[in-house]
C-alpha cells in the first residue's frame, strides 16, 4: 500500500497533483502486489540461527553482498555528491541497495526473538547482535537518503520509484540467501512476474503523466483530435509550384527571378 498512500496522501496534505492516470496507476499498484502475494513463494523454513549462519555464509551469497557493498560505496562516496541533486535514481537505489541488509537483519532477527523466548542462549550467539548493528546502520542510511530525495523530488515521484527497486533488490535477495524460487512451480513464476510488470506499469502511468491535467471531467476535450497544423512552405517550394504550374491564375500572385 506504500505507493498509493503516498501518493493520495501527497495530493491531499502536500497540494500534489494526482490526475485520472495516476489514480489508475495505484489501482494496478494494487492488483499487482495482490497477484503477487496470491503466487509468492513460502519462506524456506530456517528456524535457528545457525541454520541462519551457514545461509549467510554460502558464496553465493557472500559475492552477492559484496557486490551490493561495493555499489553502495560506489554512489554514496562518487555519485552522490556529483549527481544526486539532479538524478532521482542515485539517493532511492542507495536506500533500495541498503534494504537487502535490512530485510535479512529483520529476518534474522526474528528468528533470534523466537528463539528468546523458547529459551535459547540467544544474546550470547555473535549473529545476534551483527544483524542488530547492520539493522541500525541500514535503516539509518535508509533514512538519511530517503529524506534527502524527498525534500528534492515530488513526493509521489520517490516513493514510487523508490517501490519498483526496493521491492526489486528484495526479490533478488530472497532468491539468492533463500532460494524461495525453487519449490516454485512454472504458473506461480508467471504470475509473480506478471504481478511485479503490472506494479511497474501502475507505476509508470503515476509518474509520466503526473504534470498532465487528465480527470473524468474533461476526458472528452483531451481525446478530442486536434486540428491539423498548417502546412509552412520555404519560398523554395512557392517557386518551384509557380514554375511548374501550366497554367496561374491572374489574382495568384507572381513571382519574378532575376538572373545577373
Amino acid at each position: 500500500f506504500s505507493v498509493p498512500c503516498s501518493a493520495i496522501l501527497s495530493s491531499y496534505l502536500l497540494g500534489e497533483r494526482l490526475n485520472l492516470l495516476g489514480k489508475l496507476g495505484c489501482l494496478l499498484s494494487l492488483v499487482g502486489s495482490t497477484v503477487m502475494v496470491i503466487h509468492a513463494p513460502e519462506d524456506e523454513e530456517v528456524t535457528t540461527l545457525e541454520e541462519m549462519t551457514s545461509k549467510l555464509k554460502e558464496p553465493g551469497f557472500l559475492a552477492y553482498a559484496a557486490t551490493l557493498l561495493a555499489l553502495c560505496f560506489l554512489l554514496i562516496f562518487f555519485l552522490a555528491p556529483r549527481y544526486g541533486q539532479s538524478n532521482i535514481l542515485v539517493y532511492l537505489t542507495i536506500c533500495s541497495v541498503i534494504g537487502a541488509f535490512s530485510v535479512s537483519s529483520v529476518k534474522g532477527l526474528g528468528i533470534a526473538i523466537k528463539g528468546f523466548f523458547a529459551g535459547q542462549p540467544v544474546l550470547q550467539h555473535p549473529l545476534t547482535w551483527i544483524l542488530v548493528i547492520t539493522l541500525v546502520a541500514s535503516i539509518t542510511t535508509q533514512i538519511n537518503y530517503l529524506n534527502k530525495s524527498l525534500d528534492i523530488f515530488n513526493t509521489s515521484l520517490v516513493f514510487p520509484i523508490y517501490y519498483v527497486l526496493f521491492t526489486t533488490i528484495v526479490i533478488t535477495t530472497s532468491i539468492i540467501l533463500f532460494k524461495e524460487w525453487v519449490t516454485m512451480t512454472v504458473v506461480d513464476i508467471i504470475g509473480t512476474v506478471c504481478g511485479f510488470l503490472t506494479i511497474i506499469l501502475g507505476v509508470f502511468l503515476l509518474h509520466a503523466f503526473k504534470d498532465m491535467d487528465v480527470s473524468l471531467g474533461n476526458l472528452p476535450q483531451v481525446l478530442q483530435n486536434e486540428e491539423p497544423a498548417p502546412v509552412t512552405r520555404d519560398d523554395k517550394n512557392i517557386l518551384i509550384e509557380v514554375d511548374n504550374s501550366s497554367i496561374a491564375p491572374e489574382d495568384k500572385p507572381k513571382v519574378f527571378m532575376l538572373y545577373t
